[in-house]
């Protein structure tokens, strides 16, 4: 099990252009449509050469995924916008499988249509809050459209970092350095300056933690496009970002993650029969682990933090034994966060409630 500090906001693909286009960023034009219909209006509407019909799920590898409806590709291109009419109608409703996607996949139900742009030449850019130098830096390298980390292992002098004074913001001479570093040239270096200076002033102001783009690239025409970005952000800054917050698809999460996170427990399930009840997420990865050792198998990862209420226990104790896999139940919890006394009286509050049927034990330490 890995856990990350955040709260897994995960964005669409449209999503994330959008807040890119309404900050001045420059991405391919598109429309959003949740019928085959719409689709095929979006893509008259769009009026362009060639059409880029993507269906939206929060998943990679969409491109080589497969839909129950038969169709190959959750990625299309076409100059027909007849075709994307055809083509949606496979998509929208149908199961998309892919490498990331659990076995039976992800049901598509909106797909992006979008204007299909060449990219004579691709690179990497992205900004990104660095502990070591306790604010934003800038990282780019010419070399973009492929696994950034495999360059920085291949080739090191291809990746560029520039550090940025938060107070002072990015200087022009910055943005026009990294854009020369990326291997714009003439007319498309002062655009792609621009258009860096721009992300910054997205960075910040939607209070990311990441912007990364790959690839940042240009076309046969002269422009400077963000073709696909991956945006994180900062989830102590979400009473401020109420607006992104609140595009959160949680469609594609268990029904039972859903419910955890509306009492701000962090739960993740497994595949195994032992329930795990445990606060703090190293002592829970422990507990985890102790499972496994003894040839047990975890059937989730349930955290219940530090600042733990009465009725949250209950609700803990609610969600695991509502999971037909539980066989039985471990709490294991160290009192050095939390008082065990609140975990206490909400256990024996849902026992006698929720008329328990599985073997429970407890440990309560501190």
């Amino acid at each position: 099990v890995q856990l990350t500090p955040r709260r897994w906001l995960n964005l669409q693909e449209y999503q994330s252009k959008k807040i890119m286009a309404d900050h001045g960023v420059t991405v391919q034009r598109f429309f959003v449509a949740d019928s085959a219909n719409d689709a095929l209006e979006a893509a008259q509407r769009l009026k362009a050469k060639e059409i880029v019909l993507k269906a939206q799920i929060l998943a990679g590898g969409r491109g080589k995924g497969t839909f129950n409806s038969g169709l190959k590709g959750g990625v299309h291109l076409t100059k027909d916008p007849k075709t994307v009419e055809q083509l949606a109608k496979q998509m929208i409703g149908y199961n998309l499988s892919t490498k990331q996607t659990p076995k039976d996949g992800v049901t598509v139900k909106k797909v992006m249509v979008a204007e299909a742009l060449d990219i004579s030449r691709e690179t990497y850019f992205a900004i990104l809050m660095d502990r070591a130098c306790n604010g934003p830096v800038m990282v780019g390298s010419p070399q973009g459209g492929v696994d950034i980390e495999e360059v920085a292992v291949t080739s090191p002098e291809l990746i560029f970092k520039e550090e940025i004074d938060i107070f002072e913001g990015i200087k022009d001479h910055q943005a026009l350095q990294m854009a020369k570093n990326l291997g714009f040239q003439g007319a498309l270096q002062q655009q792609a300056a621009d258009q860096i200076k721009k992300l910054y002033n997205l960075f910040l102001k939607i209070d990311a933690t990441q912007i990364e783009v790959n690839p940042f690239g240009e076309t046969p025409e002269g422009q400077v496009v963000c073709f696909d970005a991956k945006i994180n952000f900062d989830d102590n800054a979400e009473f401020r970002q109420k607006e992104i917050f609140a595009m959160d698809d949680k469609s594609e999460n268990e029904p039972i993650e859903n419910e955890a996170a509306k009492y701000d427990l962090k739960y993740i399930g497994l595949d195994g029969n032992i329930a795990c009840f445990v606060n703090g997420a190293g002592l829970a990865m422990a507990t985890c682990d102790i499972i496994s050792l003894n040839g047990g198998k975890p059937a989730n990862f349930l955290d219940l933090g530090g600042g733990v209420k009465e009725a949250q226990v209950y609700q803990a104790f609610k969600l695991l034994t509502a999971d037909p896999k539980v066989e039985a139940i471990l709490v294991n919890i160290f009192g050095g966060i939390v008082n065990c006394a609140i975990i206490a009286n909400g256990i024996t509050k849902a026992c006698q409630e929720l008329e328990l049927k599985v073997p429970l034990v407890v440990r309560l330490e501190g």
